[in-house]
């Protein structure tokens, strides 16, 4: 972020920029992508529309933003020792419920990228390089306590295949992604895969 967006985003303070945030969250729940407008968001929020595009530039950058300050913690933070610990300790920062409801958010989210130029550059620049390099420092531990090869195949997809266990539960099971189901999963398919032990 440049030091000039920088400056028009310390205006707001953090305890204000939170509020907004999950109305948007609450908005795009209710409407979807598409129908969710910067007049709807300023009215929720009593805010002004100005100070809205003057904060965030436009609606991709916000939704991006307020999905982003919802996650409830960066991946590269987490450090159990194992790369088993890691990856299930990813999995219990939400619990069922915050799951559920944000499987179904990013659902929409995506189907919406697939239209709009500006969401899947804010998705990709706020939440998926972020996520890719916090995996990578995951890995890169788990590579140096020796527990996975530095040349194991299945090491350039470890992203798609956790991205895997959230989507495909949904829509070929229709059921929601669980702490359960994403646990088994990643013994099942993604340690293994790695050629880590699960026990």
């Amino acid at each position: 972020m440049t030091e000039l967006a920088t400056a028009r985003r310390s205006r707001i303070t953090p305890e204000r920029e939170a509020e907004l945030y999950e109305a948007v969250l609450d908005l795009l729940r209710e409407v979807g992508y598409d129908a969710l407008t910067m007049d709807a968001v300023a009215a929720r929020t009593r805010s002004s529309k100005a100070t809205l595009y003057r904060q965030w530039g436009g609606k991709a950058e916000l939704v991006v933003r307020a999905i982003r300050h919802s996650k409830p913690g960066r991946i590269d933070e987490i450090d159990t020792g194992s790369l088993r610990g890691d990856l299930h300790a990813l999995v219990r920062l939400e619990d069922d419920c915050t799951i559920e409801r944000n499987s179904a958010l990013m659902r929409g989210v995506a189907m919406a990228m697939h239209n709009n130029a500006d969401l899947r550059a804010a998705f990709r620049s706020q939440l998926v390089e972020p996520e890719m390099s916090g995996f990578h420092e995951v890995i890169r531990r788990a590579v140096d306590r020796g527990e996975v090869r530095p040349d194991c195949p299945a090491l350039d997809f470890l992203l798609h295949m956790m991205v895997g266990g959230f989507a495909t539960r949904a829509l070929l099971d229709d059921q929601p992604p669980t702490q359960e189901f994403l646990t088994s999963y990643i013994d099942a398919v993604v340690l293994p895969a790695l050629g880590v032990p699960t026990s």
